[in-house]
């Protein structure tokens, strides 16, 4: 296996105000990382920094060798680098074909796309505004994996999402890491989902790492997991 997600020392935040500092991640092609933590512990903002959509104030992100400078989306995802933001970012009034369309390399693409998401097939031809909202989240998923991507970055899969559709999409990103390894960091407030199909996972609070270890071990130790989202020292 190879690293195809290096991040070294990253750190960033707004207004002047550092949000994620010292975040650092290797993750090989197929592997699978839950990036957890209570609200504003700031996953989004390390999410968002790795896309290169917020500046950093430190640290570096290369994906298969190439770096990732902020600000520059279309130089990102040329890198192999895709984004699924919490909100969606779907084209609302565009059908689920012009969407998947904008974003495809090849037609071939998007056919993988719709044998993952075999309803979005039946919807083809429907505003993606109009979609339920388990269906926005497969269009969006699917518009990322459309650009043939070597890292997906998703940011809380579950929002607005019933529990059942959560347990009917995580293990897609299972499936797409092992069939064409994709790497993929998976921000997520269903922990347990998560874990299941991750190979790692690292928790944060107050923008620094808490956590960290194989998802296997921390399914079995859930204290662990406890102890940092409530900020205590993890038993060993």
């Amino acid at each position: 296996m190879s690293t195809v997600l290096d991040v070294k020392d990253l750190a960033a935040g707004y207004a002047g105000s550092t949000v994620v500092r010292d975040f650092s991640l290797a993750l090989d092609r197929g592997q699978v990382l839950a990036l957890l933590g209570p609200n504003g512990a700031g996953k989004t903002t390390t999410l968002v920094a790795i896309a290169g959509l917020l500046g950093r104030s430190a640290g570096t992100v290369t994906v298969d060798g190439t770096a990732v400078a902020a600000g520059r989306p279309r130089a990102t995802a040329r890198a192999g680098l895709a984004f699924v933001p919490d909100d969606r970012a779907l084209f609302r009034t565009l059908t689920v074909a012009e969407n998947l369309r904008l974003a495809a390399t090849g037609k071939g693409r998007i056919d993988e796309v719709l044998d993952l998401f075999p309803r979005l097939r039946e919807r083809l031809n429907v505003a993606s505004g109009l979609l339920s909202g388990g269906e926005q989240q497969q269009l969006a998923i699917g518009r990322a994996l459309a650009q043939d991507p070597k890292v997906l970055l998703i940011d809380e899969l579950s929002m607005g999402l019933a529990p059942v559709i959560v347990e009917q999409l995580l293990p897609v990103l299972r499936r797409v890491a092992d069939e064409t390894g994709t790497a993929v960091v998976l921000v997520e407030q269903h922990v347990r989902p998560a874990l299941a199909i991750s190979d790692f996972a690292v928790v944060l609070a107050h923008g620094t790492e808490v956590l960290r270890g194989s998802a296997a071990e921390l399914l079995a130790h859930p204290e662990r997991i406890e102890a940092a989202y409530l900020g205590e020292a993890p038993a060993a």
